[in-house]
C-alpha cells in the first residue's frame, strides 16, 4: 500500500507545471518519500457506502437462511434489528470483524443503554447465531464471538397465581368472552401468540382438546377442562358474526383479537381483581408449576408447553421452594 501511495505522489508532482525534475531529482524525491513512510502503514480510505451495501447483502442472506429454517416473522425481525444495529455501529466489513470489535460494541451498548444482563445475553446469542452461520457458509474462517461467553444471569424466583388470585381474576370478568379467555389460559397453558391464531374449528369439545401452532411452526395438542369448555361454548353461542376466529372484538365488525389487545385486556382485569400487573404468560407458568407439583413427569410438561429444550421446562420445577422443603422432610424423617 505504501508503494502505491509513493507512485501516486510522484504522479501528482509530475502534473504540476511549476515542478521540473531531472531523473536524478525524481529518484531522490522518491527515496525521500519512501524513507519518510518507513514507520507508517497506510491503508486506503474506507468506502463506507460500499461496506454498508455488502454488509446488508450478507445480513439478507442470513435472514433468508433463518426463514427457510422456520423462524417466525417476529424472530426474524428481532434478528434483523439487532444485527443491523451492531453492524451500523461498527461500520466495517463483516468478514473483518474481530473479537475485540464485538467486545467494544457490547460494552458500549450496555453502558449507553443501561441494559440488563438478560438483554445483553440475548444480543450475544443473536450475534453468535449470525457469526456461526457466517463460518458455516465460508464467509469467515472462524467465528470471532466464540471467545465471548454467555452472560451470567442470576435466576430469580418468578411468582405464580394462587388459587385465590385466580378466582378473583375470574370473578372480575365482565363478559363471557373474557371469562372464556381466562379459562383457556388457565387450563391449557398456551402462549398468547398461540391463542390469537385459534379458530372455532380447531377445538374438539368432545375430547376437550385443540391443536395450537407454536414456535417454529410446530403443532401440538393442548387440553382444557370442563369449566373452560362450558364458558367457551357459551361465548360462541352468544356470537352473531361469522368470523372463523375463536376470539374476536366485542364490537362490530368483530375482528380477530391480536396479541396486544389480549394483553391489554388481561392487564386491566388483573389490576382490578388483585391490584397487580397480570400478563398472559403468568397463567402458563402457573399451570406448569402446578403440574410439576402434582407429580406430572417433566417430559410430559415439556410436551404440553411446547418447549424444544427440557432446560426451559426445568425452570418451572425450581420455583416452589415449599415443595422442596416438604419433600426433604419426608426423606429424612
Amino acid at each position: 500500500m505504501n508503494e502505491s501511495f509513493v507512485d501516486m505522489v510522484m504522479k501528482n508532482l509530475s502534473k504540476d507545471p511549476c515542478i521540473q525534475f531531472s531523473e536524478m531529482q525524481r529518484s531522490s524525491v522518491r527515496r525521500a518519500v519512501q524513507t519518510s513512510l518507513g514507520d507508517f502503514d497506510l491503508m486506503p480510505k474506507k468506502d463506507e457506502k460500499a461496506t454498508s451495501s455488502r454488509n446488508n447483502e450478507i445480513i439478507s442472506s442470513f435472514l433468508a437462511a433463518k426463514s427457510v429454517e422456520g423462524c417466525s416473522v417476529k424472530t426474524l425481525h428481532y434478528y434483523k434489528v439487532t444485527i443491523e444495529e451492531a453492524m451500523g455501529e461498527m461500520k466495517i466489513p463483516i468478514p473483518t470483524i474481530s473479537t475485540d470489535d464485538l467486545r467494544r460494541y457490547l460494552e458500549k451498548y450496555q453502558r449507553t443503554h443501561n441494559t440488563g444482563k438478560v438483554t445483553m445475553d440475548n444480543i450475544r446469542r443473536i450475534l453468535s447465531s449470525f457469526f456461526t452461520w457466517l463460518e458455516e457458509d465460508d464467509y469467515i474462517i472462524k467465528s470471532p464471538i466464540r471467545k465471548i461467553h454467555k452472560v451470567k444471569i442470576i435466576q430469580t424466583v418468578k411468582e405464580t397465581f394462587t388459587d385465590e388470585e385466580i378466582e378473583k381474576i375470574r370473578e372480575s370478568c365482565t363478559n363471557i368472552r373474557d371469562l372464556a379467555i381466562i379459562d383457556t389460559f388457565i387450563t391449557t397453558g398456551m402462549r398468547v401468540g398461540e391463542l390469537v391464531l385459534l379458530n372455532r374449528d380447531d377445538l374438539n369439545f368432545q375430547e376437550r382438546e385443540c391443536k395450537v401452532l407454536g414456535k417454529g411452526n410446530k403443532e401440538r395438542e393442548v387440553y382444557f377442562d370442563a369449566k373452560a369448555k362450558m364458558h367457551i361454548e357459551e361465548y360462541l353461542a352468544s356470537r352473531k358474526d361469522d368470523n372463523p376466529a375463536l376470539f374476536v372484538s366485542l364490537k362490530a365488525p368483530h375482528i380477530r383479537l391480536n396479541i396486544s389487545g389480549i394483553e391489554t385486556r388481561i392487564r386491566e382485569i388483573g389490576s382490578k381483581a388483585i391490584g397487580k400487573r397480570v400478563h398472559p404468560h403468568k397463567f402458563r407458568r402457573t399451570l406448569a408449576t402446578r403440574a410439576i407439583d402434582k407429580g406430572m413427569p417433566i417430559e410430559q410438561v415439556q410436551t404440553l408447553l411446547g418447549h424444544t429444550k427440557i432446560d426451559t421446562t426445568l425452570h418451572y420445577a425450581m420455583i416452589n421452594q415449599e415443595n422442596v422443603k416438604t419433600s426433604h422432610r419426608k426423606f429424612i424423617e
